[in-house]
């Protein structure tokens, strides 16, 4: 195996760095989309209870269920990619976001309203800082899920970690097939955890310490 990475080492490091130009900015993209969406409904029983029952049916959907239908709607390619991997991850994102929201004691907002504070103001200085806590495990668990994904994308997108798995699948037999399907795996699995710890330390940064569970 050690001969196999010495020998396959620039590829490595180049699929490496397409899961996680992939990965990123969709991860990105799903935070904005679901604390956005969370802020918006969480005000309203009917629309958070809807949003959060859609978002909780929408994750039992099989990941190529949702690859195969973007492939219809955009003749595949990275669009599909990118769509699918973002589409998984808003979800987790939106879940927390409205959860976190939603358990803020009544208490504090009335009182920041009571000093004057707008609607925008009580969320942007109340109620997301007192919420980020639960966005940011929201966005752990995204960062995991959306990690695998986006090596199951790599069957239309052809890139990444996912790349050199259905690579690896594709030789059959061999020293080689079994080196891909296993750097595949095992570098996304070390992705995850990487960003894991990533953000783990951005909690520490971001989140007072009488806010950490």
């Amino acid at each position: 195996m050690g001969e196999f990475l010495a020998q396959h080492r620039e590829q490595i490091l180049v699929a490496c760095g397409q899961h996680l130009a992939l990965v990123l900015p969709c991860l990105a993209a799903a935070a904005l989309l679901g604390v956005g969406i969370a802020a918006l409904v969480h005000h309203h029983p009917v629309a958070h209870a809807t949003s959060d029952t859609l978002a909780a049916l929408a994750m039992t959907v099989p990941s190529f269920a949702v690859l195969g239908a973007l492939l219809v709607l955009t003749g595949g390619g990275r669009a599909s990619g990118v769509a699918a991997v973002t589409f998984f991850a808003v979800l987790p994102i939106l879940r927390h976001g409205l959860l976190g929201l939603r358990g803020i004691p009544t208490v504090l907002t009335d009182s920041a309203k009571g000093l004057g504070m707008g609607r925008v103001r009580v969320l942007t200085t109340v109620q997301l800082p007192l919420a980020w806590p639960v966005i940011l495990a929201g966005i752990r668990v995204s960062a995991r899920l959306c990690t695998g994904i986006a090596a199951l994308v790599a069957y239309t997108v052809g890139s990444g970690l996912g790349g050199l798995v259905f690579a690896g699948l594709a030789r059959g037999q061999g020293d080689d097939a079994v080196g891909l399907v296993l750097t595949g795996v095992v570098g996304a699995l070390l992705l995850v955890a990487v960003l894991d710890l990533a953000l783990v330390l951005l909690g520490r940064l971001t989140i007072p310490r009488g806010l950490r569970g």
